[in-house]
């Protein structure tokens, strides 16, 4: 059904990213974000003390996760070093964008500024060109009432395609309107149509022809519009994470 994490994709989870899970129908979500929008004070209200801390196999930057029931089904969340994109200009850039796009993760918080939404954005619309299992969290609402800042929140879910969900964490305002989109998301219950970026009409020839070479070779299992992108930006560390980290049996 693709709702869980199969024998390949459990494995990937533990020895390339070191992430444990205790069995293979526990649910893998992925918080994403940029530095200081109140991310670890929502992966600290959702998983309280059942934390784990480590680095990331290869890499000097912490690894966090942690661990939460709702419905009788158990979540590990998975706390991504803070970014400004995904576009691997750092170890913390690719480390999130390896995660999310290997580690496939059953659906992807990304945590936002109300105060300052226009530069949160250029990651949460980074991450929806990787996965359609998107939930913008708009976080720290409180501190924008207070600056007299107004989100609609209804217009950016419209305009995004994706549930959005505003939260004060400090508080826990609205996390438990957080943890059930993200369950629907997770176990498909609910589904999200992302806006998709367009580009010039040059670039989306370049994708189309690019994509038909990558759809044979993919299979499916990576997003082949977000492989041509990368291709065309000439970043050679996406095809290294390919080969790095796609099991065969994916691949096959």
């Amino acid at each position: 059904m693709g709702l869980t994490h199969e024998s390949c994709g459990t494995s990937l989870l533990s020895e390339k990213f070191n992430i444990k899970i205790g069995s293979p129908d526990e649910l893998v979500i992925a918080l994403a974000g940029n530095p200081n929008v109140g991310k670890s004070t929502v992966f600290n209200a959702l998983t309280g003390l059942n934390q784990h801390t480590g680095n990331w196999p290869g890499k000097t930057i912490s690894n966090a996760r942690g661990n939460y029931t709702y419905k009788d089904k158990k979540f590990t969340l998975v706390d991504l070093p803070g970014t400004y994109s995904l576009l691997a200009n750092s170890v913390e850039e690719e480390v999130a964008r390896d995660f999310i796009c290997f580690g496939k993760p059953n659906a992807t918080i990304v945590v936002t500024d109300a105060t300052c939404l226009e530069r949160n954005l250029n990651l949460a619309l980074q991450v929806m060109e990787l996965t359609d299992k998107v939930v913008l969290c708009v976080n720290l609402m409180d501190e924008a009432k207070r600056k007299g800042i107004n989100v609609d929140i209804d217009l950016l879910q419209n305009e995004l395609g994706i549930p959005v969900i505003a939260t004060t964490a400090r508080s826990g305002e609205g996390l438990n309107e957080l943890i059930d989109k993200v369950y629907n998301i997770a176990l498909g219950i609910d589904s999200t149509n992302p806006r998709k970026l367009i580009y010039p009409q040059n670039i989306e020839n370049e994708i189309k022809n690019i994509t038909q070479i990558l759809d044979p070779i993919l299979k499916g299992k990576l997003n082949s519009r977000w492989v041509a992108l990368r291709i065309i930006e000439g970043d050679k560390t996406v095809i290294d994470s390919i080969n790095k980290y796609l099991c065969k049996e994916n691949m096959s």
